[in-house]
């Protein structure tokens, strides 16, 4: 709860800086956004996700789709779903807590996760 709170302030301060340049007084407003402009948007995060599940060696891509479940669509067991979960970890280099990712077992919940999650590039 805590860390969520802390994430949803940081993307809203913005913290005065001020400089001076030849004696003139500059001043700017520097925003300490998590998301920054560099968020990824919601189509970029989807289409990445789709590339990884279709790219895994047990997966039929005429199958993957942004609403597949992993284990009832495409037949994937525990041990795959890890994996996938590893995947989306390196390709936007985040780390998904055990909790978290155990939860991970379809494209929608990968999807929000990533999406949401304020470190993912």
């Amino acid at each position: 709860m805590a860390s969520a709170l802390r994430s949803t302030i940081l993307r809203h301060v913005r913290v005065p800086v001020c400089q001076s340049l030849n004696g003139s007084r500059l001043a700017a407003v520097r925003s300490m956004s998590s998301h920054g402009d560099d968020h990824l948007d919601k189509q970029e995060v989807v289409d990445r996700v789709i590339d990884i599940v279709k790219s895994f060696p047990k997966v039929d891509p005429s199958k993957v789709t942004p609403d597949v479940h992993f284990e009832k669509d495409l037949g994937l067991d525990s041990l795959d779903t890890v994996e996938i979960v590893m995947a989306i970890e390196e390709e936007f280099k985040l780390e998904i807590p055990d909790k978290e990712a155990d939860k991970i077992d379809s494209c929608p919940l990968a999807i929000e996760y990533v999406y949401n999650h304020p470190m993912a590039s």
